[in-house]
């Protein structure tokens, strides 16, 4: 399944590439990028979802038969980027695979958006959550076969291979490895379509945690 990966050369989306090998081709801004999605097993193409137009990202994703919004400002970035990369570049990517026919689509959020975010914890951890869930609200109304997930705070210790996949989960943590895994499980099995599901590490293997959510 040719899976295009908005953010490809963010921790998750290597790591889903190396999963997905051939079949992975990582949007990414910087050229300089292209080398390392190669050596995680997949492919690159340059594209700046800031700065692209619909058209333009509609025309990366022929041949594609699924989409995965793994792109995000970073750390570092203030309020505003908050909202270009994880709303608008969101819903350029969604609208872009809904004029090119590409029905599935798993959208990689956060734990906390759909809520009012905490404003004690400052201007920019506001604009996040607020771009995250802005980016669900549009995924939702679109005739795609979306599932929106929420992890929570990332680790980059290795990978478990379980997990606890639903609705709502108490707060905890999950390596960015098993993000991935679940992500490319729901690729594989179809699982998950119409659902917001949240993730932390948990007792349940990563296929049948999916499976629970199976169409």
């Amino acid at each position: 399944m040719r899976t295009i990966i908005a953010g490809g050369h963010g921790q998750i989306a290597l790591r889903l590439a190396a999963l997905l090998g051939k079949d992975a081709v990582g949007l990414v801004r910087n050229p300089g990028h292209v080398a390392d999605v190669e050596a995680a097993g997949g492919s690159a193409l340059v594209c700046d979802l800031e700065h692209a137009t619909v058209e333009e990202v509609t025309a990366l994703l022929a041949g594609a038969e699924a989409a995965v919004f793994a792109a995000g400002a970073g750390p570092n970035s203030g309020a505003a980027r908050k909202d270009t990369v994880d709303r608008g570049a969101a819903v350029l990517l969604a609208e872009a695979c809904e004029r090119a026919g590409v029905s599935r689509f798993v959208q990689i959020s956060s734990v906390g958006a759909g809520s009012p975010a905490d404003a004690s914890r400052g201007e920019v951890w506001s604009a996040y959550i607020t771009a995250k869930t802005a980016a669900e609200d549009d995924l939702r109304t679109r005739s795609l076969a979306w599932t929106i997930l929420r992890p929570g705070r990332l680790t980059n210790e290795p990978g478990t291979g379980s997990v606890l996949l639903e609705p709502s989960v108490p707060g905890g943590t999950v390596p960015r490895a098993d993000v991935a895994a679940v992500v490319a499980e729901l690729l594989r099995s179809g699982a998950g379509v119409g659902h917001t599901l949240e993730l932390i590490s948990g007792p349940t293997p990563i296929p049948q945690a999916c499976a629970r959510y199976a169409s």
